[in-house]
């Protein structure tokens, strides 16, 4: 609840310049609210208004219930820490009786259907029990103003969304587009032509979208575009692409990149990844959806990382890493089988499916078949249809630089145990 109920009219878009809510006796978050007014002579609106029979103005009513409204609406946990809410529309407006100083208005808000920039309520206002008016609210949800340091540096030519935040000593350059509701730490640099997704966050000292650091690029306009929902975090370097490359670097939404990470020119990450503290990508690599590269794994260039795989800390991978498996290890990375099962099923993978792999991935790694021969075997194999098996099938089908699929021995499956 806000502890001071005139917070709300900072936060309120195209108000009368009063406030129209004195209390709030009844709070059910995100769902209903109760709220009083208190009517005095005193009120400014009287003033020549009804000259002898002073009436409260139905708009002012209205306007009453609409803060009320906002009050509810800004109070939901979902609701960014910057959002504001103004009056879109109201509908249905009916006024049953009228209102006079001394009365004690009774305003009861009940929010209907939300979507995340658009919201309708309930909204009927009492006087001892008696309806005196009820209509429905539409409300629009958006954004604060862009917040920006003074000493930030941004560039005339970028684009910063609403309710963006740019710490001090933050470099915007040309050709930035920055969306919705981010957050640029202090001293970070974000370089063009670079794309950012809303609700992004680059943390201080981070290096967005400088040129690549390869020999052939010769100045040639290339771009980053970043999803929505990242997280960058301390001393990041993310650059752009190559024309050798695409000329694009892309990362897709809800990514985690923890500290020192580098991900180099005309790398494709896709989306619910997360990368360790000093983890790094070469060139031309791609990384799919919910692959976790731990700290301090380096992959070399045109590799691949497939979905929902684990590679372990310190890792060394020059050879595509299949998808739901663990690799491990730089002398050279080995496989250790299927990624964390109750990981897996957590992240949506169904539970025939994980028992499916786990028996494509003994033809892989356990058998004595020959990873063409076990491929055959694999799709000869009904029992293992499902398109999560296909899709290790069509991975391994379609690697140039080969697949990691090395077994690790037991001796290094007690090191690892051990440490």
């Amino acid at each position: 609840m806000f502890t001071n109920i005139s917070q709300a009219l900072e936060r309120q878009c195209h108000r009368y310049p009063s406030l129209l809510v004195d209390a709030i006796t009844e709070h059910e978050p995100g769902k209903r609210l109760v709220a009083i007014k208190n009517v005095t002579v005193s009120e400014e609106f009287f003033q020549g208004h009804f000259p002898g029979s002073p009436l409260m103005p139905g708009v002012l009513m209205l306007e009453s219930l609409s803060q009320s409204a906002a009050i509810l609406l800004l109070q939901r946990e979902e609701m960014p820490a910057n959002a504001h809410v103004f009056l879109r529309g109201v509908n249905d407006a009916k006024f049953r009786k009228q209102v006079v100083p001394g009365d004690r208005l009774q305003l009861e808000i009940a929010v209907g259907p939300t979507r995340s920039s658009l919201a309708r309520a309930r909204a009927t206002a009492f006087v001892e029990g008696q309806v005196v008016a009820e209509c429905e609210l539409v409300l629009a949800i958006t954004a604060a103003h862009r917040e920006i340091h003074p000493t930030a540096i941004i560039h005339p030519t970028a684009d910063i969304g609403a309710g963006t935040r740019i710490g001090p000593h933050a470099t915007i350059g040309a050709h930035v587009r920055i969306g919705p509701n981010c957050r640029i730490g202090a001293n970070a640099v974000v370089e063009g032509p670079t794309e950012i997704g809303e609700h992004t966050e680059i943390y201080p000292f981070a290096s967005i979208g400088l040129a690549p650091q390869d020999l052939k690029f010769r100045g040639e306009e290339t771009k980053l575009q970043i999803g929505s929902h990242n997280i960058f975090r301390e001393f990041v370097t993310i650059h752009r692409g190559t024309a050798g490359g695409g000329g694009v670097t892309s990362i897709g939404d809800h990514n985690l990149i923890m500290a020192y990470v580098h991900i180099a020119h005309d790398c494709r990450v896709g989306n619910h990844t997360i990368f360790g503290n000093m983890a790094t990508l070469g060139g031309h690599v791609t990384v799919e959806d919910y692959a976790n590269v731990s700290a301090g794994s380096g992959v070399h260039q045109f590799c691949r990382v497939g979905c929902h795989a684990f590679i372990g800390g310190y890792s060394v991978i020059t050879k595509d890493a299949l998808p739901f498996a663990r690799t491990v290890g730089s002398r050279p990375a080995r496989i250790f089988g299927l990624n964390d099962v109750t990981r897996l099923k957590r992240r949506g993978v169904p539970a025939d499916a994980v028992t499916k792999l786990k028996h494509a991935f003994r033809y892989l790694l356990q058998s004595k078949l020959n990873t063409s021969s076990a491929l055959r075997q694999i799709e000869r194999d009904r029992s293992l249809s499902c398109p999560e098996v296909q899709l290790v099938v069509d991975f391994i089908r379609t690697s140039q630089r080969g697949v990691i699929l090395r077994r690790a021995t037991r001796r290094t499956e007690e090191i690892l145990a051990d440490e």
